[in-house]
């Protein structure tokens, strides 16, 4: 199998993506409900979601079957074909509806392939917003609008990366304990908040913004993200050897067999090699 090959075709994909969302930017969508976990981000799609799946599945089907590739995607129902192929297209067509909705930047194009057993081996993150394709393949590198791309911590604070303010978190105060902790360690002027994308460019400002991180914290009820918020940018992370993993530091589960949430386990990633 051709990582380069199937590379390309996810980078073709996710910028014809990128093209019908900015088609739609200006534009008035009407915004429906869909079945999803706890928080109204995960119920909320657009025709634009669906219109971006459909661009992207144009390009990758034909190497679903050249390759014999299975497809999980956020607005097509899952059929179980992941944990039998021994690979699969891992796709988000907009991740980031709310901010799409709102007229804000955050939202993205996101698409992964990813082994049975759960490893990305492709991450192809696209900002139409800017005009950004981030990507790597495993073994390698990562690549920023197609030159290798490695990361600088620069500032002197710390950034919490965040989908939804500090405020407005379930357990803030234990989220707020650990940041600071990490600012103690550090030895940085202070903790800053960076609020409002989709999981996808949040993973992607943790890298921007360093030193930073975006976490998860484990519950019971369902959410989280899904295997499509994280499978590309665990690919990135994993290839600049930083941290993508679940909250206790283990191993992201990205094909797991009771569903796509991610709330048993929690998320945790971050541009330091050090964990908490």
């Amino acid at each position: 199998m051709d990582l380069t090959q199937l590379s390309d075709i996810a980078i073709q994909a996710a910028r014809s993506a990128g093209k019908v969302i900015m088609q739609f930017r200006k534009e008035e969508v009407l915004v429906e409900e869909k079945m999803g976990g706890a928080s109204f981000a995960s119920q909320v799609v657009t025709e634009v979601d669906r219109a971006c799946e459909t661009t992207i599945l144009a390009h990758l089907l034909p190497s679903g079957k050249q390759f014999d590739l299975a497809l999980l995607s956020e607005e097509t129902e899952d059929d179980g074909s992941r944990f039998k192929k021994d690979f699969f297209w891992c796709i988000d067509p907009m991740d980031g509806t709310l901010p799409f909705i709102n007229k804000q930047p955050g939202f993205s194009v996101s698409i992964a392939l990813v082994a049975k057993d759960g490893t990305p081996y492709i991450g192809v993150v696209f900002d139409p917003s800017t005009d950004t394709l981030y990507h790597a393949i495993k073994g390698n590198g990562v690549y920023k609008n197609g030159k290798p791309w490695s990361i600088k911590n620069t500032n002197d604070h710390f950034t919490y990366v965040t989908d939804r303010r500090l405020m407005d978190t379930p357990h803030a105060n234990e989220i707020e304990k650990l940041l600071n902790e990490k600012v103690a360690q550090l030895n940085l002027n202070g903790l800053k908040e960076m609020a409002g994308a989709g999981a996808v460019l949040n993973a992607i400002r943790v890298l921007e913004n360093g030193p930073a991180c975006m976490l998860k914290l484990p519950k019971k009820e369902t959410g989280g993200g899904s295997t499509w918020d994280f499978a590309a940018t665990a690919c990135i992370f994993q290839e600049l050897e930083l941290p993508a993993t679940n909250y206790e530091g283990g191993r992201l589960d990205l094909n797991k067999k009771e569903g796509t949430f991610m709330n048993h386990q929690g998320v945790y990633f971050a541009n330091l090699t050090m964990y908490k």
